[in-house]
């Protein structure tokens, strides 16, 4: 499996967000196209008891389509917490405006400035543009585990997760050649987001990095 460059800016983490932080680091591979893809997020499959993520529930909340070919599958639970559950929510639906970008070809859908800003912004837009420039996209699907999440403050929320791209496949839209290469150990990634909540309740990631190839993520 060919992967896209991976993430991103460097993450300024707290004292108290490196305790849950376990196996971070700023990440430091390659952004050759060949050796260094990733494949994305879709708006379905997240088990139970994780709240839903339909785009739709909150008004005003930006609608994010997805093809069927893709999916994104998130595994956790809620933590009863009302402020950390809603930091969990807004960083899956990060992932999601990531990708509807990727399959839409453009920088500039809603709900990727809706759900991203500062330092993040900027480098998921020059990882979405990396897609666009290649003509690449990606099907099959990636599931997203291992979630933790701490508060700092009332508006401050770092969130870390692993995702298993195992299954994901990038696939060239001109001829729609899919890449199925094998898995190995760098098929599994280790994000490290920091969100921050707006006016309007909205838990926006501003900063990320990953890991790829994360000891901590490997099953």
């Amino acid at each position: 499996m060919t992967r896209r460059p991976t993430l991103l800016a460097a993450l300024a983490l707290t004292a108290t967000a490196a305790l849950t932080l376990s196996a971070c680091g700023s990440d430091d591979d390659s952004p050759t196209k060949d050796n260094d893809k990733i494949a994305g997020a879709d708006t379905g499959g997240e088990k139970s008891p994780s709240p839903s993520l339909s785009p739709s529930d909150s008004g005003g909340r930006p609608k994010i389509t997805f093809p069927s070919d893709a999916k994104n599958v998130f595994e956790y639970q809620k933590t009863g917490d009302a402020a950390k559950d809603a930091a969990l929510a807004d960083s899956t639906l990060t992932v999601n405006a990531v990708d509807e970008a990727i399959f839409e070809a453009d920088t500039g859908t809603e709900a990727l400035g809706f759900y991203i800003k500062d330092k993040a912004l900027s480098s998921y837009i020059t990882y979405v543009q990396k897609y666009i420039d290649d003509g690449e996209t990606w099907v099959g699907e990636t599931r997203y585990f291992k979630y933790k999440v701490t508060l700092s403050g009332e508006q401050k929320a770092y969130v870390t997760y692993c995702s298993d791209e195992s299954e994901s496949y990038i696939k060239n839209k001109k001829t729609g050649e899919v890449d199925r290469s094998p898995a190995t150990e760098r098929s599994y990634v280790l994000y490290n987001t920091s969100l921050t909540e707006n006016s309007d309740g909205i838990w926006q990631t501003t900063d990320v990095v990953s890991d790829r190839g994360s000891k901590a993520c490997q099953p």
